[in-house]
């Protein structure tokens, strides 16, 4: 079943990799959107709950999460196609794409997960993320400029599968995020995830 899997990802790595201009030769911003889209969706407005909303990102972030997967300080599991997929694109990128489409992310629109919560859960989350959260993810998450991504209106599976990563220490996190992460339980996260679906 995993090489199964593997062979996925490194097909959809293979597609999508053919859309990324050679190194040194900087590509039109359409085209390498068109890269993107496959996954992401039409201006980073991702449909599918396990790949996050990019659109409305900071520049700064888009730039520096491309940089983590590049220099594989951001994990790509082999059981994970889609993850596969990203290291690939994100190799064969050069800075000059990756500046470019980080621009042209940053001045769409971030579009909402529409997705089903839990108003109890969401409650207990709020308490969690003002006590902890906030300072670095003000506005409830939602404000762009923290140069730390956007999580209100992520999709909830993206965003659990992300805490559990850093919980794991598969992918690298700041001391002081990992210090609240270590202490939230899955009841924590699931309240966490919920809150953030329901922030407008």
């Amino acid at each position: 079943m995993m090489d199964k899997i593997a062979k996925l990802g490194l097909l959809t790595a293979a597609a999508i990799f053919c859309l990324v201009p050679a190194p040194g030769a900087q590509a039109d911003v359409n085209t390498v959107m068109a890269s993107c889209g496959g996954c992401h969706g039409k201006d980073g407005a991702s449909t599918d709950p396990t790949v996050p909303i990019i659109g409305g990102l900071s520049a700064t972030y888009f730039a520096d999460t491309m940089t983590a997967y590049k220099t594989k300080e951001r994990p790509c599991p082999a059981t994970d196609p889609k993850a596969v997929a990203m290291c690939a694109v994100a190799g064969g990128t050069g800075d000059a794409d990756i500046k470019q489409v980080a621009d042209y992310l940053s001045k769409q629109k971030f579009v909402r997960a529409s997705q089903t919560v839990d108003s109890a859960l969401a409650e207990k989350g709020k308490q969690i993320h003002q006590q902890n959260c906030e300072k670095c993810h003000s506005s409830n998450g939602s404000a762009a400029a923290d140069d730390a991504g956007i999580l209100a209106g992520q999709w909830m599976p993206y965003l659990k599968a992300q805490l559990a990563e850093f919980k794991s220490g598969a992918r690298k996190v700041d001391p002081k995020m990992k210090a609240v992460v270590d202490r939230l339980d899955a009841a924590g996260i699931d309240a966490l995830v919920n809150y953030y679906a329901s922030v407008k």
